[in-house]
């Protein structure tokens, strides 16, 4: 990566809300931005309105963002390349901008979520596509798009194995209202990013239900118990659960109203089946949904006891009452 003051081209490929949000910020650090959106159509949208009305609204992309539906043109002689898709898109998405990737270009991860089928974090799946000669990053904490695009106080960490890479990420990421940190924890930052969203449906869950921020509170601290029990079995270190991308991501998913995780419990407290609870969702995703099954199976695998996971995996899979799910978990505590 370049050294000194000179700012690098920075790819962000996707244009979901947080894509776009960390478009702007990036923009807004003087950063040449090109911006991925996988449809031909919404992109001649996005760079004639400026604003991205689906996923972003009220927040006007600065004029240095440029906008493409062409990987080659976003991704070629980019020397970050922001991965910003879904987390079930990672793989394929990688394997079509792999070939125009220029020579060291680094990856940084903002998706929270595990591969369905090989179980895999997002850097793993990353290293796998790409190779090691690219550094990989993962971006994660309590960062809610609408908030930090409309330039609100935040902050995130950046984490990878590679320490070499993390002080320019840093940089590029920090502006005067929003920090990030280096962390060198890339299994825990990640699996927090992961963790917390099933946390974020049980909370939900009690006030669909009705019930007050004293069950919320039960079962947040339940879920940080858990987040650092699972974590800690898989190699995590338990102190960055405590950290940004553990307890602070924890707080703003399990209690804002932006959370997409927390308004699926909330639907689910109400009756809804998780099917009928996604189709309000408008195409978004909740990544929670299928972090539990895969948190929930691994757990019983290795003999990990998660009853918060196990009780929110009973409700969305087994069709198990939430009344009777949350009674029998509150039982426990």
């Amino acid at each position: 990566m370049r050294e000194g003051n000179e700012q690098p081209a920075v790819a962000v490929v996707g244009s979901g809300g947080f894509g776009t949000c960390l478009s702007s910020l990036l923009a807004r650090n003087s950063v040449e931005v090109r911006q991925w959106c996988r449809s031909p159509e919404y992109a001649r949208t996005l760079a004639n309105r400026r604003e991205n009305v689906k996923y972003l609204p009220g927040v006007k992309l600065p004029t240095n963002v440029w906008i493409t539906s062409s990987l080659q043109d976003a991704v070629q002689g980019a020397e970050v390349v922001v991965v910003a898709v879904p987390s079930q898109a990672v793989r394929e998405t990688a394997q079509s901008f792999r070939p125009f990737l220029r020579d060291g270009a680094v990856l940084l991860n903002v998706a929270k979520g595990i591969e369905h089928e090989s179980f895999l974090r997002m850097s793993q799946v990353l290293e796998e596509v790409v190779g090691a000669d690219h550094p990989v990053a993962s971006l994660s904490g309590p960062n809610h798009a609408e908030e930090i695009a409309r330039g609100m106080p935040g902050a995130t960490v950046i984490a990878s194995s590679v320490e070499a890479c993390l002080p320019r990420l840093c940089s590029l990421f920090s502006t005067d209202t929003f920090k990030a940190y280096p962390r060198r924890d890339l299994v825990g930052v990640e699996l927090g990013g992961v963790l917390k969203n099933i946390t974020a449906i049980a909370a939900g869950v009690t006030k669909g239900i009705g019930f007050g921020d004293n069950s919320a509170a039960a079962v947040i601290t339940l879920g940080l118990d858990e987040m650092m029990r699972f974590g800690q079995a898989h190699g995590a270190k338990a102190h960055t659960f405590t950290g940004l991308s553990g307890l602070g991501d924890l707080i703003a998913t399990a209690t804002s109203e932006h959370s997409r995780n927390r308004r699926i419990g909330e639907l689910l407290g109400r009756g809804l089946t998780y099917q009928q609870a996604l189709a309000t969702m408008g195409g978004k995703v909740a990544e929670g949904i299928h972090a539990t099954r895969f948190v929930h199976e691994q757990a019983a695998a290795e003999g990990i006891a998660l009853p918060l996971t196990a009780e929110i995996y009973r409700i969305l899979y087994d069709g198990k009452d939430v009344r009777e799910a949350v009674r029998d978990l509150l039982a426990l505590l």
